[in-house]
């Protein structure tokens, strides 16, 4: 297994905590795994993404170039990161915040409502668990189960409290894949 992942979109939507949590999960899985966020000054609002790499071997640099798969949360994250995928590559998109369609014809495209679906939730800040859930779900990369018993270690202590919406975030994604 060799995958290259690239989560993005506003500071504050929690794409750095997407790529920590999914990096947790595959070092538990015994997988090499190298996890590099990247936030503008701004920080909440500016722009964000983390990026995952995680391999069978030892993974030479945490840096992508060309993703296997991209969540993108927002359009300016799905202009940025959909020219650069590969060709096969999966695109997750919050189609609550990303009207425009994307131009590749050689990727899959899995549109999701994931903010209008956190807010259903009860939480807009879950939205980023919901396309977590969504991702994990439609590319098998790493069960459910890890992804849930990673969000403890991930997470701060002070957002534990959020665990248990995290997990139903999780889960709502994975759900919202087997309607696709």
């Amino acid at each position: 297994m060799h995958e290259e992942i690239i989560f993005s979109g506003f500071g504050g939507q929690g794409v750095l905590l997407m790529g920590k949590v999914i990096a947790q999960a595959f070092m538990d899985n015994g997988l090499h795994v190298t996890w590099m966020p990247s936030y503008g000054a701004e920080v909440r609002g500016g722009t964000a993404h983390s990026m995952v790499v995680v391999s069978d071997n030892e993974v030479p640099s945490p840096v992508i170039s060309e993703p296997t798969a991209c969540v993108a949360m927002n359009e300016p994250s799905m202009v940025k990161f959909e020219p650069k995928l590969r060709p096969g590559g999966l695109l997750v998109l919050n189609s609550t915040l990303i009207k425009r369609k994307p131009a590749r014809k050689d990727i899959e495209i899995l549109r999701l409502p994931l903010t209008e679906t956190a807010d259903n939730l009860g939480n807009t800040k879950v939205s980023n668990m919901i396309a977590l859930g969504a991702y994990a779900a439609k590319s098998k990369v790493v069960p459910l189960s890890k992804l849930i018993n990673s969000l403890k270690e991930a997470m701060p202590v002070h957002r534990h409290n959020m665990l248990g919406i995290n997990e139903q975030a999780l889960r709502k994604g994975k759900e919202l894949v087997k309607d696709k």
